[in-house]
């Protein structure tokens, strides 16, 4: 069973991307167009979950699928969509994650979302000590259950998501 924990920044957190990335791209070469480090690990003093997330713009989906079981010998679980279209999902670590990979073609609106609440959370410290404050909260109140915990920032992330793409010149 998983554990969902809730920990100060770790300084390895840029470090352990930065390895992954070098992973990621000698596994999948050509398909990939950009690596991105997202999620609250990127955001320098946040407190996170302990996963590195992070998010491939690729080429194209079919050409990333046809690369699954390179994948599963870099250690990835193919997990498919995974509830969001036109995504390909993969972890890392079994019960104790270490990596998740959100995938999507060059020019998905998911790419934009994920770059520009990252950038938003480090812009502006005041809202990621809000952030922290809540998934500590969150985590001690879903009593390990993670879809409860999504379900508790999710009015959170909607606010700011649409501050941050203001903000970054994408809606009026």
């Amino acid at each position: 069973m998983r554990m969902l924990t809730v920990t100060e920044y770790d300084e390895m957190w840029p470090a352990l991307f930065e390895s992954e990335r070098s992973l990621l791209q000698m596994t999948l070469g050509k398909v990939i167009s950009q690596i991105y480090h997202i999620g609250s690990t990127s955001v320098p003093g946040l407190s996170a979950k302990p996963v590195i997330d992070i998010l491939i713009e690729v080429t194209n989906l079919d050409e990333l699928d046809s690369l699954n079981q390179a994948m599963e010998r870099a250690g990835y679980t193919v997990r498919g969509e995974h509830g969001i279209s036109n995504r390909r999902y993969f972890t890392k670590g079994g019960n104790q994650r270490s990596h998740h990979i959100h995938a999507f073609t060059t020019g998905d609106a998911q790419i934009v979302k994920h770059l520009a609440f990252r950038d938003y959370l480090i812009k502006n410290n005041d809202v990621a000590v809000q952030y922290a404050l809540m998934k500590k909260n969150a985590m001690l109140l879903c009593e390990n259950n993670t879809h409860r915990y999504s379900i508790y920032k999710a009015d959170f992330i909607q606010k700011h998501l649409r501050m941050a793409l203001i903000d970054a010149g994408h809606i009026d």
